[in-house]
């Protein structure tokens, strides 16, 4: 029986990208290739191993048992020789390589947008990626260094690093046009008789809509006349610029059109209090060169004096 390996690294990480992607055509775009060859390698790969990995149908391609634990224990370890090889690219002063990030649309609106473009600046020999998802995936397992999420419990090997402001609110807000129409609520509650505009994760859950003043905290769950998914924030922001209803939001997405007058605080000795965004990444031996310099650079940026909020 042969000693060698009946796969390499190449294969392994197609057979990854596969079930990440969740199909061939997904893939091959990630990849650079065209999807034949990711079919083929696959198959390559399945045929030197002797079992199959993947089930295919006309619709989808999901991960066999098999392939399913293959995938499972290749991820990190892929990881850790990707690490290794960006740390050794990156031996000199220059840091090199790409760095992956999970993150849900909230800190795409005004939060990471200017820390990636200053961090690309700095180091102009490193690409980003980015994943806008709100499932609260697991970064690795989705093939990113690192992630970004709101009030998570993480697992024991991982670290949290703040992102972003230390604390966040939630905001009410309604056009001049729209409260001068149809008035301005008194008490959350007043909320259920009033239009307004909900947003949706992903998964299927309306984002609720929270309340806390002088210890007091409650939930409300108007209907919403119109509903849009969370990564359409900026369209439902402009729905209730254009008179369609009360809207909650995070504070720093609506305060600029606070500022302009589009848009007025409602209900403001209700809106809650939370802590701001965290990035979260695995303890492992070999951090990726560039996550570490990414952490370094939030960690930077955060040293830096905070604009205040005008109450």
């Amino acid at each position: 029986m042969s000693n060698n390996m009946p796969a390499s690294l190449d294969e392994l990480s197609v057979f990854l990208a596969i079930v990440r992607a969740g199909g061939f055509r997904d893939a091959s775009r990630q990849l650079g290739v065209s999807p034949s060859t990711v079919s083929e390698t696959l198959s390559r790969l399945e045929a030197s191993m002797g079992v199959r990995l993947v089930s295919r149908t006309t619709r989808s391609v999901t991960p066999t048992d098999a392939g399913r634990d293959l995938a499972a224990r290749l991820e990190p370890i892929l990881s850790e020789a990707r690490a290794a090889v960006e740390s050794a690219m990156s031996s000199g002063n220059a840091v090199r390589g790409t760095l992956r990030l999970n993150v849900p649309g909230a800190v795409m609106v005004d939060i990471l947008p200017p820390l990636v473009e200053a961090f690309l600046r700095r180091h102009p020999d490193v690409s980003v990626e980015i994943m806008v998802d709100d499932r609260f995936v697991d970064s690795v397992a989705a093939g990113c260094d690192a992630g970004i999420r709101y009030g998570e419990r993480l697992a024991q090997d991982m670290i949290a690093v703040p992102i972003g402001p230390a604390t966040q609110q939630a905001a009410i807000a309604a056009s001049p046009a729209w409260l001068k129409a149809n008035g301005r609520p008194d008490h959350p509650r007043d909320l259920l008789q009033h239009e307004c505009i909900r947003l949706r994760f992903s998964s299927g859950a309306l984002i609720p809509w929270e309340f806390a003043r002088d210890g007091e905290e409650l939930v409300v769950e108007p209907e919403g006349r119109l509903i849009v998914g969370t990564a359409g924030g900026s369209a439902a922001i402009k729905a209730a610029i254009n008179g369609f209803g009360l809207i909650q939001g995070f504070r720093n997405w609506l305060e600029p059109h606070f500022a302009s007058g589009a848009l007025e605080p409602v209900l403001q000795d209700w809106w809650p209090e939370f802590e701001g965004p965290q990035l979260y990444f695995y303890s492992r031996r070999y951090m990726p060169a560039p996550l570490r310099a990414f952490v370094d650079f939030v960690a930077e940026a955060r040293r830096a004096p905070e604009p205040r909020q005008n109450k």
